[in-house]
């Protein structure tokens, strides 16, 4: 029966990795209500902002910020938000897929880019493809929190303040339910007028006060703004790793079970067998007798 003690160790292996995996579907799902909360609860910060930042810039039409320019530099900067660890599915190649068709784009018109990793997996695979890394941070554990993530992006956002570079990008997974996850490559950099008055058409228009001047409180709300979209790209990105996570641990605890009955069935087939041989012997013997 060593065929058979073969196959009970192969059983007994899977079923440990089972309940692995279900441990982690359970843990991931509790994950993925607070993540999904975070996020939503976001949201109305960022409206909020770009409200206020198009009213703003619909009362002071004679300034114009950096943010809003558009530079004659030929570099480009991209930032790419993934997750610390894996055993999500496929979410962070497909990101990273967008970020490599984008870097090729860049690279045949003759612009070097250089890039922010926000996560272990996109910060290797760009140090893998020998992408400029001018700024990472790592291991934001499962609330993001905006003090990190301000230094590594402001690299950039310096940059194209001071001309260096034309664009920024930046990518993410954007949670639209649990089941379904959707890769984003999106212009950060410069922001559109579009983009900031889409909802503040049909709004009246308000008037304020300024302390100290109307300048200086565009430059900080502008600035607050890029940051609350990085923000929400982080809080949408851990939204959709909990809830990809659990699906591809919740298709590993099934699949285990299949694999479990499918050992089943052939450690009793290799039983009856031998059982079978040696029933044949014992009345081939008696029989010879």
């Amino acid at each position: 029966m060593a065929a058979g003690k073969e196959i009970r160790g192969k059983i007994k292996s899977v079923e440990n990795t089972k309940k692995i995996t279900k441990a982690m579907e359970m843990v991931a799902a509790s994950k993925m209500r607070k993540a999904q909360d975070r996020m939503r609860s976001a949201r109305p910060y960022s409206e909020k902002i770009r409200n206020i930042a198009a009213n703003l810039g619909k009362a002071n039409p004679e300034y114009v910020h950096p943010f809003m320019r558009t530079n004659d530099a030929k570099s480009a900067g991209v930032i790419v938000v993934t997750t610390d660890k894996g055993l999500c599915g496929g979410m962070n190649t497909n990101v990273l897929r967008l970020v490599t068709n984008k870097l090729r784009e860049l690279q045949s018109s003759g612009a070097p880019t250089e890039a922010v990793a926000i996560g272990n997996k996109g910060l290797g695979f760009l140090n893998r493809i020998g992408a400029k890394v001018v700024s990472h941070v790592t291991q934001l554990g499962d609330t993001p929190h905006l003090d990190k993530l301000i230094g590594p992006v402001k690299v950039l956002l310096d940059a194209y303040a001071a001309g260096k570079i034309n664009a920024v990008y930046l990518s993410y997974t954007r949670f639209i339910n649990t089941m379904k996850q959707e890769p984003v490559l999106e212009q950060l950099l410069p922001l559109s007028a579009d983009k900031l008055q889409a909802e503040s058409n049909n709004q009246p228009g308000w008037d304020y006060i300024y302390e100290p001047d109307p300048q200086t409180v565009i430059d900080e709300l502008l600035v607050r703004y890029v940051e609350a979209l990085v923000y929400q790209a982080v809080a949408e990105n851990m939204a959709s790793e909990q809830s990809a996570r659990m699906v591809a641990m919740k298709a590993a605890t099934d699949n285990a079970g299949n694999v479990i009955a499918e050992l089943k069935l052939v450690y009793n087939k290799t039983r009856q067998a031998a059982i079978t041989k040696e029933l044949s012997e014992i009345v081939a013997g008696a029989a010879a007798v």
